[in-house]
């Protein structure tokens, strides 16, 4: 199943949270509307506002608190990812010009500003301080993993943990609050709200190592500028952190220095990369956590919500983009 098959049960609802998105995204200053459309018409999955809604409804939700809350996921994610971009110096998200790209990046961080303080203004009409408490928490742990990550920069001892909790912590944390805060709304048992949380966790996870995969698959050649872009940054993935386990001598050099430095012959490392099992390996770990997503669903009861959720599970190991 492609994306668009696995939540055409919640097609109404994710109209109803383009709708709230506009209406909140409606502000006095022109700069703020302009740059937040940009971002949020720029084609991404939607796959965390997804699942706050394929969660409440799985769980019986007859209101419409879930589209608000929604959309709050929407604009926390949005704005990480004009924050991100500007840390990065990324000119390019799926092939598009990056907001700071086109409109700077003072106007990119003070937009990512506005949206990250109006979702907390949202979900004040949300009046439930067990979701304010979710999401503050998710919020927080999210920058920390920024963190993180900037810590891990051209740092090629980076162990396979560390990475990981980089992971859950910059990118699974936000599936983890989609997840759970869907499950709050829908009135859930303790132990459904831990089986929604530990559900989107392992999701994000599996989607991010799949993020990693990617980046590295297909031809040397054509991979050389894309593998350059992103070391030249500094980032170490847990495919590289692979190739410098189980590669050669040669093959561990050439990896360390590029992460060390993010200068090397990158067609080389893309050639390193796809001479070991570190694609096989990453593939692997995030089949694990999409498994242990599915194992946290049996809680939920039966029906096509719960389908949709299993079919998220397998489209973030088999997806091609």
């Amino acid at each position: 199943m492609n994306l668009t098959e696995i939540v055409s049960p919640i097609a109404n609802d994710m109209k109803a949270v383009d709708a709230v998105i506009r209406q909140r995204l409606n502000s006095e200053v022109v700069m703020i509307r302009t740059v937040g459309e940009y971002i949020i018409n720029a084609g991404g999955k939607r796959m965390r506002p997804a699942m706050v809604l394929m969660v409440a409804n799985a769980l019986g939700y007859k209101g419409a608190d879930h589209h608000l809350m929604a959309a709050i996921i929407e604009f926390i994610h949005t704005s990480t990812l004009l924050h991100d971009d500007v840390v990065d110096e990324s000119d390019l998200r799926r092939g598009r010009s990056t907001a700071n790209a086109v409109f700077g990046n003072a106007a990119s961080v003070l937009v990512g500003d506005y949206l990250y303080s109006r979702s907390f203004e949202m979900m004040v009409d949300l009046d439930s301080m067990r979701i304010m408490q979710i999401v503050s928490n998710a919020t927080t742990i999210i920058a920390e993993g920024e963190v993180l990550q900037l810590l891990n920069v051209h740092d090629p001892d980076v162990s396979v943990e560390r990475y990981l909790q980089v992971v859950r912590y910059k990118t699974a944390k936000l599936f983890e609050a989609a997840a759970q805060t869907g499950a709050v709304i829908a009135g859930a048992t303790p132990e459904q709200e831990q089986a929604a949380a530990d559900y989107g966790r392992y999701v994000g996870t599996a989607f991010q190592l799949i993020d990693d995969v990617l980046d590295y698959s297909g031809d040397a050649e054509a991979l050389g500028k894309n593998v350059g872009d992103d070391l030249r940054e500094g980032k170490p993935t847990l495919p590289l952190i692979r190739v410098m386990q189980v590669g050669t001598p040669e093959q561990r050099d050439l990896i360390y220095k590029a992460i060390e430095t993010g200068e090397a012959d990158f067609t080389e490392v893309a050639r390193a990369i796809q001479a070991t099992d570190a694609l096989e390996y990453t593939r692997k770990v995030a089949q694990e956590e999409a498994e242990r997503a599915l194992n946290a669903l049996a809680p939920f009861p039966e029906s096509p919500y719960k389908d949709a959720l299993t079919g998220f599970c397998h489209f973030s190991i088999n997806r091609n983009s």
